[in-house]
């Protein structure tokens, strides 16, 4: 009885383990909900997010009071009152201030600066837009990348055992003395040459699998996908409609004109530092005042206070401001050929976006009935080959052929899913 037991327990433990060490399998859905949480180009953008937040708060700050508290002692001795008072006179102050400033009007300076902060929020929601698709685009190119290694892989498998069940029947039939040495040779060598494209692709599906693990973020355990790699084409949309989506959508060019408005604001602030501005200060408080020598010590304390409205003109300030305003109407102009390159790059990838996924459709439709005819003329290759009507030569063509018009039809559907991503991406709808 408590071997059974030792027995069962072992066996459960083996199987944890066992379990424990699979890679985890995923769906598409779920490498892009994962990534969606732990990609780290998003958990970036999130942080530039915060950083433009602290920038309008800090930028706010210019509009709002400064408040300040000011306490201090001194102590000072004037020898030059001896002629006087018969002897230096000492003096002790000791005061506690609440200081106020507030800006009444500073040339639009304040008033460009907030609307530049605000601005900068939204290039935050733009720049998070554009991690959260590379992310869904990279993802899902990654996801088939791995599908289309593993159907490479199930291809060479295939291909390896045909290889070996050609080579067990040379055998067999150069053992009944109706083959020669020569049959036997040709096949063992057509076996080992199958060997290396088996090693190939199981390396391949291990690096996309490496590299689908990268593009869903730190600490992603061992994982394994699981999907059909095989595409629909479809009819899209013609390019002028997808390009006033693409010019519409994209979050680069949405976050470019963010970027003009914001050098728009930068050159109003640059030319206010040398304009005349108001400010209200006042300060309130209590001091005291001790007096000694000559004579006893004399004291006194009360409250304090003083306000006022300051002007400050530097009308001259070496010329800095007007380089400054040069230098912002400079950013601007180059912002707004920036925006204009943009688009032209948008324009060029769309389509290239649209070519590649119209080639890709094309090679599905040539090689749907390919792949059917080339499997039928294996089968009847080989059946020659068994009753001697067919030569070796032949059917190894017909297996080249058919392995040649499987790989193809499988990259063609990978290049389409690819593609329809890529697509999007350029259209600036990716994941959305």
């Amino acid at each position: 009885m408590t071997a059974r037991i030792l027995i069962v327990f072992t066996t459960i433990l083996l199987l944890s383990q066992q379990a424990l060490a699979a890679p985890q399998l995923l769906t598409l859905e779920d490498c892009l909900k994962i990534a969606a949480d732990k990609n780290l180009d998003i958990q970036k953008a999130k942080e530039y997010a915060n950083y433009v937040q602290g920038r309008y708060v800090e930028e706010r700050a210019a509009a709002l009071p400064q408040l300040g508290l000011q306490a201090g002692f001194g102590y000072s001795k004037d020898d030059s009152t001896k002629a006087l008072y018969g002897a230096a006179q000492m003096q002790a102050n000791r005061t506690v201030d609440l200081s106020l400033s507030q800006p009444l009007y500073t040339w639009g300076k304040i008033g460009a600066a907030l609307r530049a902060a605000e601005v900068g929020l939204k290039t935050a929601d733009q720049q998070l837009r554009l991690f959260r698709q590379a992310a869904f685009r990279d993802v899902s190119i990654a996801f088939y990348d791995v599908l289309l290694a593993k159907e490479l892989h199930r291809l060479a498998q295939e291909n390896l055992a045909q290889k070996e069940r050609h080579h067990t029947e040379a055998k067999r039939k150069f053992e009944a003395g109706v083959a020669t040495d020569y049959d036997l040779l040709a096949a063992e060598v057509e076996l080992q040459n199958a060997r290396p494209e088996l090693i190939r692709t199981e390396n391949s599906i291990r690096t996309s699998r490496e590299r689908l693990r990268f593009l869903l973020g730190a600490d992603q355990a061992e994982l394994d996908v699981t999907g059909m790699i095989e595409a629909k084409p479809e009819q899209v949309s013609g390019f002028d409609e997808s390009l006033k989506i693409a010019l519409d959508k994209r979050p680069e060019l949405a976050n470019q004109k963010l970027q003009i408005g914001i050098n728009q604001e930068l050159i109003t602030i640059a030319n206010a530092d040398d304009k005349p501005r108001l400010d209200l200060k006042g300060t309130a408080g209590w001091h005291q005042l001790e007096v000694s020598n000559p004579g006893p010590v004399r004291q006194s304390d009360g409250p304090a206070w003083n306000a006022g409205v300051y002007l400050t003109f530097p009308f001259f300030d070496g010329m800095r401001s007007r380089g400054k305003t040069q230098q912002a109407r400079s950013d601007l102009r180059t912002s707004q050929l920036q925006e204009q390159k943009l688009r032209d790059s948008i324009t060029l990838e769309l389509r290239t976006a649209r070519y590649n996924l119209a080639e890709s459709a094309e090679t599905i439709n040539a090689l749907s009935g390919t792949v059917k005819q080339a499997e039928r003329l294996l089968q009847m290759a080989e059946k020659g080959f068994e009753y001697g009507v067919k030569t070796r030569l032949e059917v190894d063509d017909a297996q080249t052929n058919l392995l040649r018009a499987q790989s193809n039809l499988a990259r063609a559907n990978r290049d389409y899913l690819a593609a329809s991503v890529n697509l999007r991406w350029a259209m600036g709808v990716a994941g959305e």
